[in-house]
């Protein structure tokens, strides 16, 4: 019979495994991308065989969902934080880049080329939902001016942003901040701002601020 004294070091064997085994797979997607990932080449690394390590991820998609939500779970978190802390909309922007140089990989793996074959599980969209929530607040104004054409489509048709309500306008300020955040972050992982000579943060909270 299973006692709860013996279920805890079990528990705590697996989370430790499931967690060697993601920076394992981090490690791989550094050196050859997402596309290259391979559960039985970790489980040779750690001393595993292919069968064992599939105990802990069922397969390749398991494992690269896993990654995907510790990585917006991680961004959602620190988004928030920021917002609870007072910070402006330029010192935000600054805060997600902050975190996506941090560890470039996880960036792109949520906001890069998409990976064939792969779709994300629904509790994924319930995380990145909780960033729009917050870029929806941060992007509120009592002074919105007149809705362009782009204001009454949003108006029409905003099922992907439903999750809280706020007027067009709103919606479309948080949609051109996260364009060029987005915008902005991409070139610079990808380095073409290297042989420019100039500071991208700049770039970022002129961008923000501009809106």
């Amino acid at each position: 019979m299973t006692t709860e004294s013996t279920r805890k070091p079990r528990e705590r064997y697996r989370a430790q495994v499931r967690d060697e085994v993601k920076q394992r797979a981090w490690e791989q997607i550094a050196a050859n991308g997402v596309t290259a990932l391979s559960l039985n080449a970790i489980a040779k690394e750690m001393g595993m065989t292919g069968p064992a390590l599939y105990r802990y991820f069922a397969g390749r998609d398991e494992l690269i969902t896993a990654l995907i939500r510790d990585a917006y779970r991680s961004l959602a978190d620190t988004v928030r934080a920021a917002h609870e802390a007072g910070t402006t909309v330029v010192a935000l922007a600054a805060v997600i880049r902050e975190w996506a140089l941090s560890d470039p990989q996880r960036y792109l793996l949520i906001y890069g080329t998409p990976v064939p074959g792969y779709h994300a599980p629904d509790d994924i969209t319930a995380i990145s939902d909780e960033i729009l929530a917050v870029l929806l607040e941060v992007c509120r104004s009592p002074h919105d001016a007149p809705q362009s054409p782009f204001d009454v489509f949003l108006g029409m048709d905003r099922g992907w942003a439903s999750t809280v309500a706020a007027p067009s306008p709103t919606v479309h300020r948080a949609l051109s901040f996260w364009t060029r955040v987005q915008g902005v972050l991409s070139l610079e992982l990808a380095g073409h701002f290297t042989p420019m000579g100039f500071d991208p943060g700049l770039l970022l909270a002129e961008e923000v601020a501009d809106l």
